[in-house]
């Protein structure tokens, strides 16, 4: 049953009880499988734009105008959807919802093959029945679900009281660092930003992010022959042990460091001149990632005659809730409990998203509104099928309760 929710600005905008939307699990799981299938690694370019091709003709069959962005600095496009409908804020030129997604994932072309270790299968039933795929949790399936979300309002001949914009990015894995300005520009132009990143393990909702940081690393030594006259080289991948020994060692309770990625050497029978790494830094407080810069940028070689640089990459800046979100997640959990989930915890959580940028620019921001699953980054990587239709009614309650 419809009910009419009076707005000042806007007159009466039909309000459709999430209950009743059209939402099916294999209807939505449907549309997610076939994302996921389209493997979109963030540094194949063009993979990630054959999932902005299935993305924007998904978008386009709803209604939505469509603009394609060109990627930069060697990334895939992006895709930005409006929607002119007068079912959603009348497709009006003023402040409305963004919904934030990110298409690209870690996992390399084939990994979701019909013989890679990701290949989409369905195991288990009932409420514990898992889909996996690359990036179905991580955050194709929130992606998904959130362009669900808007059909349904319009199936339903629902209204929202504002317009609502769909923005999908192509190098969120990374750190975002040809698309930062892109997110933060689009944000200013909106009065809330939504996430479907992954829902917390509890069902519950993120409304804010702990401080990023990475940084790249080389250290540059001397060659000579492994065999006859190792004495007289300065091994680059040796230097490289002992610093992401003492990256490592920076860790602590309120902030941590880690080396994910090293790569060296050309053959075993040479004393390895270069070798390179690529680092991450996280802490929950601003001040607590900005000295953990420092003590980076100031690491020194530890072998004589050995060049070691330390760039900082890109980073992403603390957020955490204020009273405007706090408010947004009140919306949300009265949808929440209005569909049958109960309470919607929130809290703050580390791992990153484009919401680090928008929460800290003070735009009321809900992130991890997405699937509920597991084994992100990995080869077990699932979402729960039980969760798809709760979070598509969550998304849709939430748009029409702004």
């Amino acid at each position: 049953m419809a009910v009419r929710l009076s707005h000042p600005d806007s007159g009466s905008v039909r309000m459709t009880d999430p209950n009743t939307l059209p939402l099916d699990s294999e209807t939505l799981l449907a549309g997610v499988r076939c994302w996921v299938e389209t493997e979109s690694p963030t540094f194949d370019a063009a993979a990630v734009n054959r999932m902005m091709d299935v993305a924007a003709r998904d978008l386009a069959l709803l209604g939505a105008r469509i603009e394609r962005i060109p990627g930069r600095m060697g990334f895939g496009d992006c895709v930005r959807a409006r929607f002119p409908q007068a079912a959603l804020g009348g497709g009006a030129d003023r402040p409305g919802v963004l919904l934030l997604s990110h298409l690209d994932t870690v996992h390399p072309l084939g990994t979701g093959g019909a013989s890679g270790p990701l290949a989409f299968r369905r195991e288990g039933s009932g409420a514990e029945e898992r889909a996996y795929g690359p990036g179905i949790c991580d955050m194709k399936g929130g992606a998904f679900l959130s362009i669900a979300a808007v059909g349904a309002i319009l199936a339903a001949g629902a209204t929202t009281r504002l317009p609502v914009t769909v923005l999908l990015t192509s190098d969120e894995e990374v750190g975002s660092p040809s698309t930062r300005d892109l997110i933060e520009a689009e944000a200013r132009r909106h009065e809330v930003v939504l996430i479907p990143e992954p829902a917390r393990s509890d069902g519950g909702v993120v409304w804010g992010r702990y401080a990023i940081a990475r940084f790249a690393l080389e250290a540059v030594g001397r060659p000579s022959h492994a065999g006859a006259r190792p004495a007289e080289g300065r091994s680059a991948i040796r230097e490289m042990a002992h610093q992401v020994l003492a990256i490592e060692a920076m860790s602590g309770e309120d902030a941590t460091t880690s080396v994910g990625v090293i790569q060296g050497g050309a053959w075993v029978n040479c004393v390895p001149t270069v070798c390179r790494a690529e680092s991450l830094s996280m802490a929950k407080r601003q001040r607590d990632l900005d000295a953990l810069i420092a003590r980076m940028l100031a690491l020194k070689p530890k072998t004589s005659d050995i060049r070691l640089t330390v760039r900082l990459t890109c980073t992403r800046p603390v957020w955490e809730p204020d009273d405007a979100v706090r408010a947004l997640h009140a919306k949300a959990e009265a949808v929440a409990r209005a569909i049958g989930l109960g309470p919607l915890p929130a809290s703050s959580a580390g791992g990153g998203s484009d919401g680090n940028f928008t929460g800290a620019m003070g735009i009321p921001t809900l992130d991890g509104l997405g699937v509920l699953g597991g084994g992100i980054h990995t080869t077990e990587e699932h979402l729960l099928v039980s969760s798809l239709v709760p979070r598509a009614r969550l998304l849709a309650g939430l748009l029409m309760a702004l």
